[in-house]
């Protein structure tokens, strides 16, 4: 008999609660280790731990084993707060609803059916069936009933490759024409270079839950690394909640259905859950879940999870787990209920790990018999899990005949309407609010003027420097508001800081809402923006540019954590689903943005390709040589523009501050959505010759390069970009020289063709074209931009004065660095 140790036990005395008795403490230790022992794999592969704590005998150890030690077992006593151990513990030890089995019968028939249509008229194919695990279709129906009952409008899913397709056909509402179609690959010709693969695909529909009430579903597209729609998802949830005038909690729900290896492998998912509950992030809870195969393509759990369960990486939140086992069907649909009922309650996330088995191989053209052969005998002995539940439902057979004829009759029909058909179907509808927007290739009719009259500049200076009356503004930030002011009223030239604090008060001011987050923004990286002030006796905050919004604007600015692919990606989402508000995410270094590979890769450069998804979302990547080692300098110029193809994104290097500001309101005033990727400066955010002054804010618009006409009877054209204009305009200053002139290209991509042909017919006379760059060789813009000059000069030979090509993106100390900075220079005048 194991030892009871009372203050081992819920937390009896903490909670104000009588000492338990013997019965009590017996039945806390099945609550705290239940999970251990219960019967969870319809495969026996996870076997029931025998444990010493829970070797009682008697009635309450009776009732402990058949509440916890079930098809259901959960993980909660590691959850500090006893209000949400009580409710875990009063819906379990409750008498489970009534489920309506009749309704769980006609998901797996149609689920399984499915599948085996495919199998038999599509041989060969890749569709990752849902078998094994199609549990998760009467799960996903349990929670939209309940979340429905409780407001939910809306549901975005997240959602790998495994049992996709069956999800569309029976949740999110894709006619089963539409996914024939898929496979019968009609139109060939309309994804010719782009598109993808059908299990990839997004798709909206509405869902009857039977009650009287539509779920509106929108599944997101989502690209082969798995995890990685996670945050994007979340972003979206957050924008549409945002949306809500109230209660958007309960009205947006966001559901994510992930694979057990990826689960407890990619990195991006813990990232994920860690933004659950942070300022600016939380979305009110999410409800994941597992559908646990308990197999990684052929890797076994021992090879990818250090622990029993994979799950255990959300041990890191104070969130339930429920494991259930998935060829109990009316468990499954008991704990789906629970799950959407605790996200209600107590807005945090919460796990459900159904765990079943892969009836065929990772595709089905995998033969998996070469890893597992004894696993996938057991497997071929598995009868289907909708013939097994007709019997232990008590299914009248003459019904499951009549209806599951009537299933396959329905699947022969769509089968032959989607054959049919002469064009792909679209598989999802955008949202109204993108009807103002456009993509595809640049249009020069699609330009706005960008330009603001100094004397509302002006007066929006007052506003952004505001404070409010007895606030203790630090000396330092004081003096910089003081400057600001003086800056915004033409009294000195204006610097990066100020030109972006004004181009976001002027859209503010247009109604245009704003959400900027990243490494330290607030205060910025280099000390340049402070958009919140912190009293220095109370720490109150206060965040001055929300005094300039009118209309629908808003401003919220938030410092992220320290992860790059899941805060990009979710701010990717956002801007999906609020395609009029400039949303922004600044590296803390420019170097700090290749952990987001992944997410630029998948979805900022090829969603529009794949999905015909837009998003204008903006990176701020801090770039610049200047001597501060390999690590932080460089933003990877030249993988954007390797990514950059068929005008996907825009890739900008604004050498002035108002160039800047001109850039910035272009993004947001434009119909025209594409990714901006901003190098922005360093040394230079405040540096006397990268200012501006007043009258250029007022100008139109931003230039794609900036010419120099002061040069008369020119010999020479270098052309750069970035922070090696000022070095280079200071170098011939110093020299002397009237007959070089120095263009600065400050958008790169799309490249700007047109303005450049004036250029080199302006100076057709010039001996010498040159291109400079702080990068290496093979780095920064060189690959790319020297054929395009070439082109456009008609072919005329262009030196390039460059670094000697580098493993690293620079040298490491700041002698070094100076050294090779002045050799580069008198190459560039001299060369």
């Amino acid at each position: 008999m194991p030892h009871l140790d009372v203050p081992v036990a819920t937390g009896y005395a903490a909670e104000g609660m009588e000492t338990p008795t013997h019965d009590e403490l017996v039945l806390d230790a099945f609550r705290r280790w239940g999970y251990l022992a219960a019967d969870l794999d319809p495969l026996g592969r996870l076997q029931p731990e025998t444990l010493p704590d829970l070797e009682f005998e008697g009635e309450a150890a009776e009732r402990g084993r058949q509440i916890y030690c079930g098809s259901i077992g959960v993980e909660f006593m590691h959850i500090p707060d006893p209000a949400i151990r009580r409710w875990v513990q009063q819906r379990m030890e409750a008498e489970a609803e009534p489920v309506d089995s009749r309704r769980v019968l006609e998901l797996l028939v149609r689920g399984e059916h499915f599948e085996q249509f495919l199998q038999s008229r599509y041989l060969g194919n890749k569709r990752f069936s849902i078998e094994g695990v199609v549990a998760l279709l009467p799960l996903l129906d349990a929670i939209l009933i309940d979340a429905s009952a409780r407001g939910t409008e809306r549901m975005m899913l997240a959602m790998s490759h495994r049992g996709r397709l069956s999800a569309m056909a029976n949740i999110v509402g894709t006619p089963a024409r539409d996914l024939f179609a898929g496979f019968e690959d009609v139109d060939p010709k309309s994804v010719l270079g782009g598109g993808d693969v059908k299990y990839h695909m997004g798709a909206t529909g509405f869902y009857d839950t039977g009650e009287g009430r539509e779920v509106k579903i929108h599944l997101a597209s989502n690209p082969s690394h798995l995890d990685a729609v996670d945050p994007v998802v979340m972003g979206r949830v957050r924008a549409k909640q945002q949306r809500q005038p109230d209660e958007p909690r309960l009205r947006v729900l966001p559901v994510m259905v992930h694979g057990d290896s990826a689960f407890a492998g990619q990195g991006i998912l813990a990232e994920t859950l860690n933004l659950a509950d942070l300022e600016g992030y939380e979305v009110g809870g999410t409800i994941h879940v597992v559908a646990n195969n308990w197999i990684g393509f052929t890797t076994e759990p021992k090879a990818y999870s250090s622990t029993r369960f994979g799950t255990d990486v959300a041990k890191r939140l104070p969130s339930p787990i429920f494991h259930v086992n998935g060829e109990d069907p009316d468990a499954v649909v008991r704990v789906a209920r629970m799950a959407s009922e605790y996200r209600a309650e107590f807005a945090t996330d919460v796990v459900v790990d159904l765990i079943g088995y892969r009836r065929h191989g990772h595709s089905e053209i995998d033969d998996p018999t070469l890893t597992q052969p004894l696993l996938y005998a057991k497997i071929r002995e598995m009868p289907s899990l909708w013939e097994s539940y007709a019997k232990t439902s008590g299914a009248d057979p003459e019904w499951v005949k009549t209806f599951t004829s009537k299933v396959q009759e329905d699947l022969d029909e769509a089968q032959q309407q989607g054959a049919s058909l002469e064009k792909k179907p679209a598989l999802s509808n955008l949202p109204a609010y993108w009807q103002e927007y456009k993509g595809g290739l640049y249009d020069p009719s699609m330009e706005v003027d960008t330009g603001v009259p100094a004397e509302r500049l002006a007066q929006l200076g007052e506003v952004i420097v505001k404070t409010p009356e007895g606030f203790h503004v630090h000396p330092k930030a004081e003096k910089l508001l003081e400057q600001r002011l003086e800056m915004a009223r033409g009294e000195r030239p204006i610097d990066f800081g100020a030109a972006e604090a004004l181009a976001f008060a002027s859209l503010l001011d247009e109604g245009t809402p704003i959400r900027l987050t990243g490494q330290d923004t607030r205060r910025g990286t280099f000390n340049h923006r402070h958009s919140v002030l912190i009293d220095t006796e109370t720490v109150a905050e206060h965040t001055p540019l929300i005094a300039a919004a009118k209309g629908d604007a808003y401003f919220e600015v938030y410092d992220s954590p320290l992860s790059e692919a899941s805060c990009l990606a979710y701010e990717y989402g956002f801007s999906r689903d609020y395609p009029e508000a400039l949303v922004l995410w600044e590296a803390q270094f420019g170097d700090f943005v290749n952990g987001a590979q992944v997410p630029i890769d998948q979805f900022l450069a090829a969603g529009e390709d794949k999905w015909g998804l837009l998003s204008g979302l903006v990176l701020l990547l801090p770039h610049g040589y200047e001597g501060q080692g390999p690590e932080h300098s460089s933003a990877r110029l030249e993988r954007f523009l390797q990514l950059a193809a068929e005008d996907n994104m825009q890739i900008c290097q604004p050498s002035t501050a108002g160039q800047y500001f001109h850039l910035l309101r272009r993004q947001a005033l434009r119909s025209w959505r594409k990714p901006l990727i901003v190098m922005t400066p360093k040394s230079m955010l405040r540096h006397k010759a990268a200012t501006s002054e007043l009258a250029e804010l007022a100008q139109p618009r931003f230039h794609e390069i900036v010419d120099d006409p002061g040069v008369e009877n020119c010999q020479r054209v270098l052309f750069c970009s970035g922070k090696i204009v000022h070095d280079l305009r200071a170098e011939r200053e110093k020299r002397g020289v009237t007959d070089t002139a120095i263009i600065a290209i400050d958008q790169l991509y799309p490249f700007p063709r047109a303005s450049l042909s004036g250029v080199f017919d302006r100076y057709a006379e010039a001996r010498k074209l040159l291109w400079v760059q702080d990068e290496p060789a093979n780095q920064g813009a060189l690959s790319y931009i020297r054929p395009l000059l070439e082109q456009v000069s008609g072919g005329r030979p262009l030196r390039t004065i460059k670094r000697r090509e580098s493993a690293s993106p620079a040298t490491g100390s700041p002698k070094a660095h100076a050294f090779e900075q002045a050799a580069l220079l008198q190459l560039a005048f001299e060369a």
